[in-house]
């Protein structure tokens, strides 16, 4: 079978794909920033693996910058498939947006290059529809699809992270198009990504279940979230090893899309005791507000904006069958009460939910 590098093994949607690697029977190499990080992955795996014998011959750990070349080409020799998955993702907006677009852009080429001196052949790259969906719907379009790029410059487009995405992604086509053509490139574009972590360090996608759930909004913004379950964008990674239909191809990986409100209502429905508040916020109100708050106003261009985003090339090339986000919008928050993220008590009604302060 066949050894898979991870880059990014540590991370909330890189856990997935090596579990599910190992699942499937894959060697994996896991790349971390920091070999401390290493017992984190393999404790978080180690339970919902379907065999756990010789964990430790076809699950071993190599540390690696996105911003130093130390160690790149080690740990691509003897690879079959660079699982790239790695890049910068921040919880709050960078003073300087070449925080996040240098390692994203310099990390994918410096990956990139060591993976063709080593002679892989296949490459995964984890990008995002925000390397898409920076831009104005083109003249008769329905929707967001993999034809198109997001322009930087547009309103939705030129945020740090987007341009990361962006640019790292046109980058690694960019390279394999000129520098690597024996290398069969696909990229995965997931959009916002929720879905139970498999331990306790997540990144920031799932905290907009638990910001609704704790209630911290009175009013919410008319934004519109297009979702996926991570199961599925591990499964995507993984099963394009063996998927030659995607070789050279972007495959957006959607699986339907709620406004801020419904979601809101959904995770009231399940939970009515909760502190969820599902009032939808005048637009004006939010464009008050941006005067003073540098957050709000990174939101304002994509205020009451349509987030139709097709998946039809992911259900065609690789016959997915995406989860409800109903469903993953359960299981996201039922693992934040689990995990003593959102304090849950019983009253003599059934369950009640309280923040935990």
């Amino acid at each position: 079978m066949k050894t898979v590098l991870v880059t990014g093994a540590s991370g909330y949607i890189g856990k997935h794909i090596t579990l599910q690697l190992l699942n499937q029977g894959y060697t994996v190499r896991a790349s971390v920033r920091n070999l401390a990080k290493s017992a984190e992955v393999r404790d978080a795996v180690l339970p919902h693996l379907l065999d756990s014998s010789n964990l430790d011959s076809r699950l071993t750990f190599v540390e690696l910058d996105l911003e130093n070349d130390s160690g790149w080409d080690a740990a691509l020799h003897g690879i079959d498939v660079l699982m790239h998955t790695a890049s910068p993702f921040p919880l709050a907006a960078p003073k300087d947006e070449n925080e996040l677009i240098r390692p994203a852009v310099e990390g994918t080429l410096r990956a990139l290059k060591a993976a063709q001196s080593s002679g892989v052949k296949r490459v995964i790259l984890t990008s995002s529809m925000a390397a898409i969906y920076g831009r104005e719907l083109p003249d008769g379009a329905a929707e967001y699809d993999e034809t198109m790029w997001t322009d930087v410059t547009h309103p939705v487009g030129s945020g740090a992270y987007t341009k990361s995405k962006t640019l790292a992604e046109k980058a690694a086509w960019d390279f394999i198009k000129s520098d690597a053509p024996e290398i069969a490139l696909t990229t995965i574009n997931p959009v916002l990504v929720l879905g139970a972590p498999l331990d306790k360090n997540f990144g920031s996608s799932i905290s907009l279940v638990e910001r609704i759930l704790k209630g911290s909004d009175p009013m919410l913004p008319d934004l519109k979230f297009a979702i996926v379950d991570v199961r599925d964008v591990a499964k995507m990674h993984v099963d394009a090893i063996k998927n030659d239909e995607t070789k050279g191809e972007r495959v957006l990986s959607s699986s339907e899309t709620k406004s801020f409100v419904e979601i809101a209502k959904y995770l009231k429905s399940i939970y009515p005791k909760s502190k969820v508040k599902s009032v939808q916020a005048p637009t004006a109100i939010i464009k008050f507000l941006s005067i003073f708050d540098a957050t709000i106003k990174t939101i304002l261009p994509q205020l009451g904006k349509p987030m139709r985003i097709s998946n039809a090339k992911a259900k065609r090339l690789m016959g997915m069958s995406f989860i409800p986000v109903e469903v993953t919008l359960r299981e996201s928050a039922d693992y934040l009460i689990k995990n003593g993220f959102i304090k849950q008590t019983d009253d003599e009604d059934g369950t009640f939910l309280t923040t935990i302060a």
